[in-house]
């Protein structure tokens, strides 16, 4: 068994609370099921947003799913002229048997524009 890092990435439409944690936990849950992590074998999750999102922590959306034993981090991006606005990015640290070839990495909304040599066909 080996240490992993899944990468994530999500797009909002507004600095809302609700629209941040809805799109966080759609997510975290398809970061999980797409890599079949059990919830004790998450290490850590590290949580980003862009300085324009101050609605809401990404983190709360994971401790509203249960994961309340998971050490968790929120920190704002740094200003870049250019990037992404209203993203939510994450990383996921977890005990896995596999691959760093057979990690599947997350990205919805806009943010599929981050690593687009990421997406899978269907």
């Amino acid at each position: 068994m080996g240490w992993c890092g899944i990468r994530g990435a999500t797009s909002v439409e507004r600095n809302d609370e609700t629209e941040i944690l809805d799109a966080t936990r759609r997510l975290l849950d398809e970061m999980r099921s797409e890599n079949d992590i059990p919830i004790d074998r998450i290490v850590s999750v590290i949580f980003t947003v862009t300085p324009d999102l101050d609605a809401a922590y990404p983190a709360r959306a994971a401790r509203e799913i249960g994961w309340d034993q998971t050490p968790l981090l929120c920190m704002s991006d740094m200003t870049v002229p250019g990037s992404l606005p209203r993203c939510i990015r994450v990383l996921m640290h977890a005990q896995l048997d596999c691959s760093i070839g057979e990690i599947r990495h997350v990205y919805h909304g806009k943010a599929v524009a981050l690593r687009p040599d990421l997406q899978r066909e269907g």
